[in-house]
């Protein structure tokens, strides 16, 4: 059947959602070998995916996945990756201020692709262990308020072009994914894109779930509220163009977000954040986004929002919640 899709996409027509879905469930199985799947994924780096074939990429994952069921309401902080920005660990870090902050995260998670340390990278640094036992995850979440689910221990198909992926070594369609497959299936998101194409997917797909969402994404191409540059925010109530101004938050530039050239330099700014040394650039882009997310799960004033979790950060409430899930394992 890979065959079969392969020449469909070389001939430059898309896939319906049912073929892109059996495409995924196939690959899940073992019935396409590496080649096949290298040449797959390259179809989409050379154009973009649609929404019916995102659907069906979704829908597959969702139903080969590890199913997981936590207690109460949580939401998830998760960029798509591929900016090629090289930033720290923004959204890790912001997930940990959210949990300090109050609200449950149940955050969703891999290797960094296209980058030098994804979240998984730095937490796997720090001694965390990876799991999927469910008891496991809800007591991390009863305690400390988040819990984090490395994904190729939940997905068959991610864990299978996991090689495939690393060795290509640039985004691939598997990247806009993530953030949609979180096997908690949480009730509030806040989702960061590469590109303005698939934000406007992406709240296309989220209108249609029962889930309060954020999907950002800076103009000068950063998955997240970098706050080098306006953004916009797609939600509920539509596509806004946002400033970060807004918030009394002064921009950056790109060098003040780097996320250092190794896993251990990653980590050293990662520690050194939780630890309130961050540099105030550092500080508000991390304030910001858990700002949005705690509006997001809880509708109060984003400004507010964003007071609470620098609050939070600066405190170290956010280096207690860290170490605590650390010591957990």
């Amino acid at each position: 059947m890979m065959k079969n899709y392969l020449e469909k996409l070389y001939a430059n027509k898309t896939l319906s959602k049912a073929e892109a879905k059996q495409a995924l469930v196939d690959i899940s199985s073992g019935n396409a070998n590496n080649s096949q799947i290298a040449s797959f994924m390259t179809v989409y780096l050379m154009r973009s995916i649609n929404v019916d074939e995102l659907k069906g990429f979704k829908e597959a994952l969702l139903e080969l996945c590890l199913p997981i069921q936590l207690d109460g309401e949580t939401i998830d902080l998760c960029g798509t990756g591929g900016d090629s920005k090289n930033t720290f660990n923004i959204s890790t870090l912001s997930s940990f201020v959210v949990a300090a902050s109050g609200v449950k995260v149940a955050k969703h998670g891999n290797y960094g692709v296209s980058s030098i340390s994804g979240s998984s990278n730095v937490l796997e640094y720090f001694g965390y262990k990876f799991s999927d036992n469910q008891s496991q995850l809800q007591k991390q979440l009863d305690e400390t308020n988040i819990c984090f689910m490395h994904a190729p221990l939940f997905h068959p198909a991610l864990k299978r072009v996991a090689p495939i992926r690393q060795e290509m070594g640039v985004k691939t369609f598997f990247n806009m994914l993530g953030p949609l497959v979180n096997p908690a299936k949480p009730k509030h998101r806040l989702v960061g894109v590469f590109n303005l194409e698939l934000a406007r997917i992406y709240h296309y797909l989220l209108q249609a779930e029962q889930s309060s969402y954020c999907v950002v994404h800076s103009l000068d191409g950063y998955d997240e509220i970098s706050t080098t540059s306006s953004f916009k925010l797609f939600s509920q109530l539509g596509e806004e163009l946002k400033e970060p101004e807004e918030h009394t938050i002064t921009r950056c530039v790109e060098n003040d977000l780097f996320g250092g050239n190794t896993v251990k330099e990653a980590a050293s700014i990662f520690k050194k954040i939780l630890e309130g040394n961050g540099t105030v650039h550092q500080n508000n882009v991390v304030a910001i986004n858990a700002g949005y997310a705690i509006q997001c799960a809880t509708t109060k004033n984003i400004n507010e929002c964003i007071a609470i979790a620098r609050e939070n950060l600066l405190n170290k409430n956010t280096l207690t919640v860290f170490t605590k899930l650390i010591n957990l394992n």
